[in-house]
């Protein structure tokens, strides 16, 4: 492939040699260059690409692309553009053959609802007959194959190889998690969104490495609604404005308010023996009665979010219904079954909005306690440790303190601050660091007519300790603490 087809849609400068050659391979990651790559130098929060250049060349990149000036082999093409991962976003959908524009693709951006909401949309288009691809949290989903994931939006070389897959795989429609980070970062650039979404807006992923403030989050949500055909909002939401403030697409909006295109009415809380759900009528648009498996006002948000998208794919109310009924998401509200007498679920709320929409919403239900298990991560903001803390210890009849991926800080001085945000509130609490313990605990304690929630590492299936990933699935350890009782028996 020639240089020049790469960089076609690329404002960029020839600084040295040529931009007719042939290049083999495009890449971002040094240790992937072989003979005759095109390099590009990504400024990374841990390396910059911009240092391992004369590595690159020495393994035979015939040329680099960098943002400032450089020092380069003679017989090495330097092409120099203003933001390098905005040019690999570009470059990257020119080496895969444009693979977005054979499909239709829906991106979601929001603080929370983004998985759960797009499993909801899978579920729905896949009931008429489309074949679609997911992008997300949990894992990428081409055909049948499951591939798990490392960042909510994958790096912008990753997101077009997987479009490419998906239109291979027959694909027709691909609905993604787009996160702030992913649009900030331009791993989504020149991507044409069929339908951009936006959930809601939360304080949360400000800080090292992330947003630098809250501004610059909402602004960053923002940028979805600039590169896409249509965009549906939250009008509920306090900054549903500020989001859609200069977007270049034709609004939609969806919410309980009567200034909602798509409205939710009628919400009545649905339960039974073993059973959390609500029910809703589905007006303004469309009109038609509606009952969701899963418990919540965010649920009624999150299926009016669906609802609102294939609409524009005209899925008859039957198949809408039907496959809302079918959507269940690992790690999300996921009930595990330990006790004919009392309710336990997994959850993966990790900030403070998720917990206290969470929390708030099990509360409606009227259990005898409402117990709240959960950590926080380490080497993040510690006031998120203190607002979760808060939010448990106002919310939760009792707050269980434990271990989330303590990374590389001592998990105990994690507990010391969530507990700092518990002392703000009169809310009772015990502490156990060891997550298996905490489980056995709540389990061992729990109550006729309870709910417990095990929050924070919902789909996660390891504990981040010291930089390595040890296996560990809340699953796996319900279902041995529940052996060990039994022996114990």
């Amino acid at each position: 492939m020639r240089l020049d087809k790469l960089l076609e849609r690329l404002k960029y400068e020839v600084v040295q040699g040529s931009s007719g050659i042939q290049v083999t391979t495009l890449v971002n990651d040094s240790r992937k260059v072989e003979e005759g790559s095109v390099f590009v130098c990504i400024s990374g929060s841990v390396a910059d690409g911009h240092r391992f250049i004369s590595d690159v060349t020495e393994k035979g990149a015939s040329a680099i692309v960098v943002e400032r000036d450089v020092e380069a082999p003679e017989n090495v093409t330097v092409i120099r553009v203003e933001d390098t991962r905005y040019a690999l976003a570009l470059m990257s959908a020119a080496y895969f053959g444009y693979p977005a524009e054979k499909l239709k693709i829906i991106g979601i951006t929001g603080t929370k609802g983004k998985t759960t909401t797009t499993y909801m949309i899978r579920s729905i288009l896949e009931s008429v007959g489309h074949k679609v691809g997911l992008i997300g949290t949990i894992e990428t989903l081409i055909g049948e194959e499951r591939i798990p994931a490392a960042n909510t939006t994958p790096e912008s070389f990753t997101i077009q190889q997987y479009f490419a897959q998906m239109a291979e795989a027959g694909c027709d429609c691909v609905v993604m998690e787009v996160s702030s980070q992913g649009l900030m970062l331009h791993r989504t650039a020149g991507i044409p969104f069929e339908i951009g979404i936006f959930t809601n807006l939360g304080k949360d992923h400000i800080g090292p490495n992330e947003h630098k403030d809250f501004d610059d989050y909402k602004r960053c949500k923002g940028l979805l609604f600039k590169q896409c055909r249509l965009g549906i909002g939250n009008v509920d939401d306090k900054y549903f404005a500020d989001v859609f403030q200069g977007a270049a697409c034709r609004v939609e909006t969806f919410g309980f308010s009567e200034k909602a295109d798509l409205r939710a009415q009628d919400v009545k809380l649905v339960s039974r023996p073993g059973y959390l759900g609500v029910a809703y009528h589905v007006s303004g648009l469309m009109d038609f009665d509606v009952e969701i498996d899963i418990p919540g006002t965010f649920s009624v948000y999150n299926s009016l979010t669906a609802i609102a998208v294939c609409r524009h794919f005209n899925v008859p109310v039957e198949k809408i219904k039907e496959a809302l009924k079918k959507a269940t998401v690992k790690g999300r509200i996921e009930m595990i079954k330990v006790s004919d007498e009392f309710t336990l679920m997994i959850d993966y709320a990790h900030n403070a909005m998720s917990l206290e929409s969470l929390l708030t919403t099990l509360k409606e239900y009227h259990p005898k306690r409402l117990v709240c298990l959960f950590g926080c991560g380490g080497n993040r903001s510690k006031d998120r440790r203190y607002e979760m803390g808060e939010v448990s210890g106002k919310l939760a009849d009792l707050t269980i303190i434990t271990s989330d991926n303590p990374r590389f800080e001592e998990p105990q001085a994690i507990i010391d601050d969530i507990k700092t945000g518990i002392g703000r509130t009169s809310g009772k609490y015990v502490e156990i660091c060891d997550r298996k313990e905490a489980i056995k605990y709540a389990i061992e304690h729990g109550q006729p007519g309870d709910v417990i929630v095990l929050a924070g590492k919902g789909h996660e299936d390891y504990q981040e300790i010291k930089g390595v990933k040890h296996p560990m699935d809340e699953r796996v350890l319900i279902a041995e603490i529940l052996e060990e009782l039994k022996e114990g028996k």
